[in-house]
């Protein structure tokens, strides 16, 4: 390998994360997980991910077909979509609140009641069982039977069928028998991470296996000695001082990986800028996720999404719907737009690509 630079390592990222467009089951395969959120600004973080991943991807694309996908909704290191295999392999979980004889009793009650129903909404769990109000994490008043769903969903005695309005519909989950080889099943799971959000530097493969006590609470004490395994396996090399680790079988100096052409403007949560401290390293400024910043306080804006262009993070984007156009407000670290020719009309198709995956007019 010759001798890697940060330049390979931009390039690298964004070759290797925004591939060739595919089919949504395939795209979803070999991103491993999808991220959610659901801020519409102006559509949600999985359906702002997949579009730059999926040809011809539309919003809603991925609720509307959930059914039929090999997917499960479930908890990663964030909550979003994850394959089928990475969902049974992070089961049985067992939650880190342990729950009373009476907690027990509740939930196997329920576990019948959808099992006989084969999918059940939780408006009517609710009206079948009467479970009250509770406060939820917010400090407001929640709905028992809605907290007890969730729960179970996260325990794995729940999946998600399917959405209705946006709200979730349970079918009952048969738990599953534990991994006979621990440590095996956490190493499949650190190769989730870095296949998705490689090349990671030290800092960043260590916050994502430390995140992993999300996904697997009951293994929670065994992934200090996953991360010392990851980085003895993993190929690396050091930049600036500082490792950086990515899968087997890769050169993130091969000529395979080629800058993206185009312009693309990035949800704040997509694998090429999830990992803030990676991000500042290759492009050298700092981004922010604002939403939950007090406007008087926002320095780029409530949703602002880095601007790619081609390998180069050059600004961001505030995009929003008025009147059923597309309206877009572009700023730039630099202070001012590249001169090459080409940019102004890769931005534009990149706006266009953007009006039509929201069904809405380019103003």
């Amino acid at each position: 390998m010759a001798s890697l630079t940060l330049s390979h390592l931009r390039r690298y990222a964004t070759a290797r994360s925004l591939f060739t467009p595919t089919t949504l089951p395939r795209a979803i395969a070999r991103l491993g997980f999808v991220q959610a959120d659901p801020i519409r600004s102006p559509a949600r973080a999985q359906d702002l991910t997949l579009r730059h991943r999926v040809k011809g991807y539309r919003a809603g694309d991925l609720e509307r077909q959930y059914p039929k996908l090999a997917v499960e909704e479930d908890f990663f290191v964030n909550y979003g979509f994850v394959t089928p295999e990475l969902h049974a392999r992070m089961h049985p979980r067992t939650a880190r609140t342990e729950w009373p004889a009476e907690r027990w009793a509740q939930a196997e009650a329920v576990w019948h009641h959808v099992q006989q129903r084969g999918e059940a909404h939780p408006r009517e769990v609710d009206a079948h069982f009467a479970h009250g109000h509770t406060t939820n994490g917010f400090g407001g008043r929640s709905k028992a039977s809605t907290q007890l769903l969730d729960a179970m969903h996260y325990r794995g005695l729940l999946r998600v069928a399917r959405r209705d309005n946006g709200i979730r519909l349970y079918a009952a989950h048969q738990p599953q028998q534990a991994p006979d080889d621990v440590p095996a099943v956490l190493d499949q799971l650190v190769d989730v991470l870095v296949n998705k959000y490689a090349p990671l530097p030290l800092p960043g493969l260590r916050q994502l296996v430390a995140m992993l006590k999300h996904a697997v609470p009951q293994w929670q004490d065994q992934l200090r000695a996953a991360l010392q395994r990851a980085v003895q396996r993993l190929p690396r090399a050091e930049v600036d001082g500082v490792a950086w680790y990515w899968p087997a079988g890769e050169d993130p100096c091969s000529r395979r990986w080629k800058a993206p052409e185009g312009v693309r403007l990035l949800a704040p949560f997509d694998p090429v800028v999830w990992d803030r401290d990676r991000f500042e390293r290759l492009w050298g400024w700092a981004y922010r996720f604002e939403a939950y910043t007090p406007p008087a306080q926002r320095v780029r804006g409530y949703y602002a999404m880095p601007l790619l262009w081609r390998d180069q993070v050059i600004g961001w984007g505030n995009l929003s719907v008025m009147d059923g156009r597309l309206r877009a407000d572009i700023g730039y670290v630099g202070g001012q737009a590249p001169k090459d020719a080409g940019y102004r009309t890769a931005l534009e198709e990149e706006l266009a690509d953007m009006a039509a995956c929201l069904n809405v007019e380019r103003n």
